[in-house]
């Protein structure tokens, strides 16, 4: 938008500081060890990358939904869920609730808020239900019990199968759970993510898994979802074991 930002470098030093504002890049100082930080590239990472050569739009592009060099955790995932549900604040994520006889950090209950406007949310929030009444999420459709909202991911991966993604919460206008689910090799998003996490909520929310959702949940927990470089040796691992199992009966 030229008659906004000056130069495209401009422009994405401004994109670069939303994503800091809705929790990637850095850390998020959970009570866990070994956190990463995640990667959100700023505009000196590629005028490095391209050196001389002038670098624009069509170059970066593909970072608008979440490909190239962007890299964020898990976690950032779940709180960035939580920061839309709530419609622009969240908690600082940790895993203790209470201390006996100490308080409880004042950074774990400390409200944080977001820069963009709460009507910006809103509109997040109406997509992400929408996506789960008519789109991608339609597995994690709960009503007339649960109104959840949610967003499918399929994250390519070039050394096998694709990566399945969903952010979620619920209820939509009274949010009390927001997660993150990730299923390495796990193929499209709405494949095997979207009905963990309909599970996942569904039993934090209910505190038990409903009748009609229990086929469900035996499929999920029986389901094996392998590297794809391990797919081969352990299909054959397998098939020998069952051969020498009847090999030992027939002996016997």
């Amino acid at each position: 938008n030229r008659t906004k930002y000056s130069s495209t470098i401009e422009a994405f030093e401004v994109w670069k500081e939303h994503m800091v504002d809705l929790g990637f890049g850095y850390k998020t100082d959970v009570d866990l060890p070994s956190e990463k930080r995640g990667f959100i590239p700023n505009s000196k990472y590629y005028s490095n990358a391209f050196k001389n050569d002038r670098w624009v739009a069509h170059n970066i592009i593909s970072i608008a939904i979440g490909q190239g060099e962007i890299l964020a955790t898990p976690l950032q995932l779940a709180n960035y869920t939580a920061l839309i549900a709530n419609r622009g604040y969240y908690h600082k994520p940790h895993v203790v609730k209470a201390r006996k006889g100490a308080p409880l950090d004042t950074l774990f209950s400390k409200r944080r808020e977001s820069n963009i406007r709460r009507e910006h949310f809103e509109l997040t929030v109406a997509g992400m239900a929408d996506a789960v009444t008519h789109g991608t999420c339609r597995r994690a459709n709960m009503e007339p019990f649960l109104t959840v909202c949610g967003k499918t991911g399929t994250a390519e991966n070039p050394h096998g199968e694709d990566h399945s993604l969903f952010i979620g919460f619920a209820p939509k206008d009274d949010p009390k759970v927001a997660i993150a689910v990730i299923v390495e090799n796990g193929g499209f998003g709405a494949t095997n993510a979207v009905p963990i996490g309909r599970l996942m909520m569904q039993k934090y929310l209910m505190g038990e898994i409903m009748p009609q959702d229990q086929v469900l949940e035996k499929t999920i927990a029986s389901r094996v979802i392998l590297p794809f470089a391990y797919r081969r040796n352990a299909s054959a691992q397998r098939i020998d074991t069952t051969a020498t199992q009847v090999r030992n009966v027939q002996r016997n």
